[in-house]
């Protein structure tokens, strides 16, 4: 007669060799397990590699007009560059770094002094014209320089004629169109309105198509939404010193570059 143990042996082994069998059956059952990281196989990696390349163009971006490295070597305050056909303004745009924002109101695109300045922002705006509004300040030369070109569009012929300006930033090349064209008082306009306020941002839109000024120029046709980004360029006036002449756009295309 066997004794217990013996019989707990015995259940014991047959119970391990069981398992064995069921597990190299198991085994057999299962396909080869690919690379969890290529889980296609390299025909059909073939084929869709070749849809792609038929199927689709990639989009090839234009080259920037602007070479921005070599303006951030010559002064790292040198952001953008604001270009009116039709006019003399094609000039670097600056914003300082300093703690002065009014810092290019007498320094040149070096940092060096000059009367006549460099067309530059405050900090109110960022560097990448995303604001409802944006203002860039320039002087009115008497040589006809910097921002004095803004004056011929208070020639209603001139300002028919004439309603593109651009603005180049690494990456995009910044399309307005020029909507208005009028005498402003000397208020500072990013600290006199809450623009992130839409009916703030509203009135104002409805005012800057309807100036107070009895030399306005405003284009037929044209409608400002909250979505609108404005851009205004402000000198002084021709004769009264706490005048100040705006001219305005709209943006209208915002192109990528490379």
């Amino acid at each position: 007669m066997i004794n217990l143990k013996a019989k707990k042996l015995v259940g014991l082994i047959s119970l391990m060799l069981c398992l064995c069998v069921f597990a190299g059956v198991m085994s057999a059952c299962q396909p080869d397990v690919p690379n969890v990281y290529n889980t296609t196989s390299p025909t059909e990696t073939a084929a869709a590699t070749e849809g792609t390349t038929s199927d689709s163009t990639e989009e090839v971006l234009p080259e920037n007009p602007i070479d921005f490295k070599e303006l951030q070597n010559i002064n790292k305050d040198l952001y953008a560059w604001l270009k009116i056909p039709g006019t003399v303004i094609d000039y670097p745009v600056a914003q300082s770094s300093n703690e002065d924002d009014n810092y290019y109101l007498h320094r040149d695109y070096r940092g060096n002094y000059d009367f006549a300045g460099t067309i530059y922002s405050q900090r109110h705006n960022t560097k990448y014209f995303v604001e409802r509004v944006t203002v860039l300040y320039g002087h009115n030369m008497l040589d006809g320089s910097m921002f004095a070109g803004l004056h011929q569009f208070s020639d209603p012929d001139f300002f028919k004629e004439n309603d593109t300006l651009y603005i180049y930033i690494p990456g995009h090349i910044l399309t307005y169109k020029i909507f208005a064209a009028y005498d402003y008082d000397d208020r500072h306009i990013m600290n006199s309105f809450e623009f992130y306020k839409d009916d703030v941002y509203e009135q104002y839109l409805k005012d800057c198509l309807n100036p107070h000024s009895a030399n306005a120029l405003v284009r037929e046709g044209v409608e400002l939404t909250l979505d609108d980004r404005i851009i205004t360029l402000s000198t002084c006036h021709d004769y009264i010193s706490n005048l100040r002449f705006l001219v305005q756009g709209v943006l209208v295309d915002d192109q990528r570059t490379q």
